[in-house]
């Protein structure tokens, strides 16, 4: 196997804890990537303005990705790439959702997080993943020209894998849709993955698939997993992103993140 001179990571459920700590031996992880010339960016289902947090921690110098790879941007957060759901496809989602019995829909547009119920499932939780408070609007008419992404959240785990498989077949063709977390539908613009960012990093740093390693959990990261020569699942990865996988490293929970750094990266 060639040297590593990329890593890739997700955020939730992957680097981040299920309290959504970046815990200091993940920093130190990632630091060592930097000492050592690793290259090191992130992707993930959150806005690109939810993931500034993690940029001076992290020292972020790369291109990182948002909403599964349709905001691709600087650590400035000034765009490199941006994909944008049709109006149609937009409203289409929603109507899809409500269908399920999702009510706690969310709309991100620009640098705004759109939701019509305050007291929706998991929008405390989202207000401390990406520390931005929502916007509230009685409806989201006229709010559809500019979507990034859509989000259906709900307690019901298994209504939310029902309403992806029905979004799937729904939306072929004018969104994709995956499940981020056992309990969010997520719904972003056609033929937008996170593989999107690996392969925009490759053509920057002019490396091979075999020079890259990827950590993930859920089937958002599958696409990430297939560009990469060194695909790690988290502990508490899915069958299917572990069945992709060339290692499994503990769970986010346990520094996972860092254990897999230490022991397949910086080691190798």
């Amino acid at each position: 196997m060639r040297p590593i001179s990329l890593v890739v990571s997700d955020v939730d459920g992957t680097l981040v804890t299920t309290g959504k700590v970046l815990t200091p031996r993940a920093i130190a992880a990632v630091l060592r990537l930097h000492e050592r010339g690793i290259a090191f960016s992130i992707c993930s289902s959150r806005p690109p303005f939810g993931q500034r947090m993690l940029v001076a921690p992290l020292r972020l110098a790369l291109p990182f990705g948002g909403y599964n790879g349709g905001a691709i941007v600087n650590p400035d957060l000034s765009p490199v790439e941006q994909k944008l759901l049709s109006p149609e496809a937009a409203r289409d989602t929603i109507a899809m959702l409500e269908e399920h019995g999702i009510t706690s829909i969310w709309v991100f547009t620009g640098n705004a997080w759109l939701i019509r119920d305050r007291a929706g499932d998991h929008v405390d939780l989202e207000i401390h993943t990406i520390a931005t408070p929502p916007t509230l609007v009685p409806s989201f008419t006229g709010h559809l020209d500019t979507v990034a992404k859509i989000v259906g959240a709900s307690k019901d785990h298994a209504r939310v894998a029902k309403a992806v498989a029905a979004g799937q077949a729904a939306l072929r063709g004018r969104a994709t849709v995956l499940q981020s977390q056992p309990y969010y539908c997520d719904v972003t613009p056609p033929g937008i993955d996170k593989g999107r960012l690996v392969d925009l990093l490759a053509a920057r740093l002019a490396i091979t698939r075999e020079e890259i390693a990827v950590l993930g959990d859920m089937g958002n990261d599958v696409e990430m997993f297939r560009r990469a020569g060194f695909p790690i699942a988290m502990g508490n990865a899915t069958p299917e992103v572990k069945a992709l996988a060339r290692a499994v490293t503990a769970s986010n929970d346990e520094d996972g993140f860092a254990l897999a750094i230490e022991q397949h990266i910086l080691a190798a």
